[in-house]
């Protein structure tokens, strides 16, 4: 046998081994991402079939399916609890989201159109306080901002978790559209001042259409963010006909009665399906805000 009859089958054994390998090493990246998908979609498929089960199989039973399926609960659910329907409940929670995310856009791309185009006295100080306040805890200012609303009479009613929104307190996302603005080409604000546009003209003709998706970016987090909260409408909404649904889910639990678990499972559901389609109606333009924002024009 010659010795390049010998040496023929090495390139065949090497390509053999490598596609072993690759197909090793898909195979282990698939299983894991399959494991951490099971993990992360868990708690959705527990709260799905718990949203069926009877009262006492709730806490009895850690299967994902029901034993024996109670529909009542979200009849039950809908109906309401403490005199409140669901549906006003919703309209709790659209009305304070709602406002929020009209808030944040607007104030938030004005003030931080000002940061990124306007010059003025002390603007940098300002930026760099604005972004500091990006790690402050929350909790230090609930106390004076609760003694604020409470003199001007607006405890117990919607003012104090959409007004704030109207004066720019988020600084996490007027820095999300300053990067926004400044990676827009400056050439583009000279052309529109050669033409006899102002500032304001400016940012409504020229800035504005351009920001969009970081304008979606902050609608959709301002959105999922109000619509989820439950410390700040606690601590301001103390009426039953105020309540918004993460609210009305703490009605559900009785400490000195019977519980009902199924129907505020059920509600939960019915709470997470508003951010679902919200979420799938804006995904595209959600994607190409974050992977655009920052980027140099």
């Amino acid at each position: 046998m010659s010795a390049a009859t010998a040496t023929t089958p090495e390139p065949a054994v090497r390509a053999r081994a490598t596609r072993r390998r690759r197909w090793g090493r898909l195979t282990f990246w698939h299983v894991g991402c399959l494991a951490v998908l099971v993990v992360l979609l868990y708690p959705i498929v527990w709260l799905l079939g718990t949203s069926f089960k009877p009262p006492y199989e709730v806490l009895a039973s850690l299967s994902l399916l029901p034993k024996s399926w109670d529909l009542t609960n979200y009849p039950t659910a809908l109906e309401g609890i403490g005199g409140t329907s669901f549906w006003q409940f919703l309209g709790n929670s659209a009305i304070v989201a709602g406002g929020a995310v009209v808030g944040n856009v607007v104030a938030c791309s004005l003030a931080a159109y000002a940061f990124a185009r306007l010059r003025f006295r002390l603007s940098g100080p300002m930026f760099a306080f604005m972004i500091g306040t990006i790690m402050l805890p929350h909790h230090v200012v609930i106390i004076p901002q609760y003694a604020i609303f409470q003199q001007l009479g607006m405890v117990d009613t919607f003012w104090p978790l959409i007004l704030p929104k109207f004066l720019a307190t988020d600084a996490f996302f007027v820095f999300l559209i300053v990067q926004f603005i400044r990676g827009l080409p400056g050439e583009l604000d000279e052309a529109a001042r050669m033409d006899g546009c102002g500032p304001f003209r400016i940012f409504w003709y020229v800035i504005l259409p351009l920001i969009r998706p970081a304008l979606v970016t902050t609608t959709i987090f301002t959105f999922i963010w109000t619509w989820n909260d439950f410390f700040g409408q606690l601590l301001y909404l103390s009426s039953p006909q105020h309540y918004t649904l993460p609210l009305a889910l703490r009605l559900f639990i009785d400490q000195t009665g019977t519980s009902q678990y199924g129907p505020m499972f059920a509600m939960s559901v019915l709470t997470l399906i508003p951010i679902a389609l919200f979420f799938l109606a804006f995904q595209r333009l959600l994607v190409e805000g974050v992977s655009t924002t920052g980027l140099k024009g």
